[in-house]
C-alpha cells in the first residue's frame, strides 16, 4: 500500500478548517463493519476517507513532507493488519486511526537521535498578479506553522486535532485520553501562546 504524495498544503489546511467532518459517518461505520471482516475493498475506501486527515496531523507535527508522507503510509498498513481489532467497536474507528499516527509518530522520532532541520516546500499558492500578497500569503503560512510547532507537545496536539483537523473536545478526548476540561486549559493556553508570538512577529 503507497500513499499518494499530496501537494498544496496550505490549500488542503483551508479545506480542512471549512468543513466541519469527513464524511457520512453511517457510510463510514459499514465500511469500518466490512473491513473488520476482511473486505480489502471496503478498507481501500476507509484509506481514501482518512488519508489528507491523517498526512496533515502527522505533516503538523513533523513539518517534513517526506518522514509524513513515511509515518502516514506505516500508520495504513498498520491499522489494515489490526483492522479485525475493529469489530463491533466502529465507534472508535477514527479515535483508534489517530492513535496509531501519534504513537507512529512518537517511535519514529524516538528512533532519530536528533530531530534535522527541515524546510516546508511551498506548493500551489494561490494564483495572484500581486506579488505583495503572495509573498504575504507565504509568510503568513510560514510564521503559523512555526508558531505551532514551538508549542509545547501536548498543546500542538490538541491545537492541530481542534482547529487543523476541526474535531470537537469529545473526539479529542477519546484520542488523547485527556479530560474535556484538562483539553480547554491546554487549548486555551496555546492559544495564549499563538496570540503572543504571531503578534510580536507582526
Amino acid at each position: 500500500m503507497k500513499v499518494i504524495r499530496i501537494t498544496g498544503e496550505e490549500d488542503s489546511i483551508r479545506r480542512a478548517i471549512a468543513t466541519a467532518g469527513i464524511g457520512d459517518q453511517s457510510e463510514i461505520l459499514a465500511l469500518v463493519g466490512r473491513a473488520a471482516g476482511g473486505d480489502i475493498d471496503a478498507f481501500g475506501d476507509l484509506y481514501s476517507i482518512y488519508l489528507d486527515p491523517i498526512y496533515r496531523y502527522v505533516f503538523y507535527h513533523v513539518k517534513d513532507k517526506m518522514t509524513a508522507e513515511d509515518i502516514t503510509e506505516e500508520v495504513f498498513i498498520k491499522a489494515w493488519k489490526a483492522i479485525d481489532s475493529c469489530k463491533g467497536k466502529e465507534q472508535t474507528f477514527s479515535s483508534w486511526l489517530y492513535r496509531i499516527a501519534h504513537n507512529q509518530m512518537v517511535d519514529k522520532l524516538r528512533s532519530t537521535q536528533k530531530r534535522q532541520a527541515v524546510e516546508v516546500r511551498k506548493q500551489s499558492l494561490p494564483e495572484t498578479s500581486d506579488i505583495e500578497k503572495e509573498i504575504e500569503a507565504r509568510l503568513e503560512w510560514e510564521q503559523t506553522l512555526e508558531a505551532i510547532s514551538c508549542l509545547p507537545k501536548k498543546q500542538k496536539q490538541i491545537i492541530i486535532l481542534k482547529f487543523v483537523e476541526g474535531m470537537d473536545n469529545r473526539e479529542i478526548e477519546r484520542i488523547t485520553g485527556k479530560s474535556q476540561n484538562s483539553i480547554r486549559v491546554l487549548q486555551m493556553r496555546a492559544l495564549s501562546t499563538l496570540c503572543q508570538r504571531l503578534h510580536k512577529e507582526g
